[in-house]
């Protein structure tokens, strides 16, 4: 089973870990695309107006291009304790056993703009780039990614997907016949409806849950088992869709 994260724009700084080598990172087909936005992450940051514009930031967020600009030189670490934010505080992994943490390497990806997607032990810098974000001289990141990451992904997965990806990274690679979540709160009346910063955290739990379960989940039903085992509310809406309620 592989399950697949969003990325956040937050991340960690720091690290203990040699400066990227892509020769390093999961799915070694992706490296030339890996160069290409590198290599122009770290030109962009040269000019603080065009990376402020490209990867919209404000004026408080020059931290955030001197980030990019040291790329092929900042320490690196890996790519599971590098993302923060709601998702991998629900997530928890520095409470994971030895034996969870191992399975955590093999069963989770990250989703990501810079490097497509990246398993949780990879080593990778802090950097700032956004599934949406348009670079000078390219096209959107989904029509450079899109034709090398869908079938990388197929080939990397021995199983079932789980793919808890917000909506922009599955579109830089979707996976045909991966289980989604979609989080949903019911109000008193009945109606349903997205919810953002629930999303993130009950994604982090049922991506916990998939972790620490010694379940193999073949199809959506064993991922619903997982989820309601864990404590969490639990509808399936398709044999691809389970429906998480709040």
């Amino acid at each position: 089973m592989l399950v697949l994260l969003p990325p956040s724009e937050t991340k960690s700084d720091g690290g203990k870990g040699a400066p990227l080598d892509l020769g390093e990172l999961s799915l070694p087909k992706l490296t030339a695309t890996r160069e290409l936005l590198v290599n122009t992450l770290v030109e962009l940051a040269a000019d603080d107006e065009a990376s402020s514009v490209a990867l919209g930031l404000s004026a408080g967020q020059a931290d955030e291009i001197a980030r990019n600009a040291a790329l092929w030189t900042s320490p690196t670490r890996p790519a599971l304790e590098r993302y923060t934010g709601v998702l991998f505080d629900a997530l928890d992994a520095r409470s994971f056993t030895r034996a969870q943490k191992a399975k955590a390497l093999t069963r989770l990806a990250i989703g990501s703009a810079l490097f497509g997607v990246v398993r949780a032990g990879d080593p990778i810098p802090a950097y700032r780039l956004s599934g949406g974000s348009k670079l000078p001289g390219m096209g959107t990141l989904a029509a450079l990614w899109k034709p090398e990451l869908t079938p990388a992904l197929e080939a990397e997965a021995d199983g079932l997907v789980v793919d808890l990806r917000s909506g922009t990274y599955q579109q830089l690679g979707p996976v045909p016949g991966a289980v989604i979540a979609t989080v949903l709160t019911e109000k008193p009346d009945g109606t349903r409806s997205v919810v953002s910063h629930f999303n993130k955290h009950h994604k982090g739990l049922l991506a916990r849950a998939l972790v620490v379960s010694r379940a193999e989940p073949a199809d959506v039903k064993g991922v619903a088992r997982v989820a309601s085992k864990a404590g969490l509310t639990v509808e399936i809406a398709s044999p691809t869709e389970l429906v998480i309620l709040t």
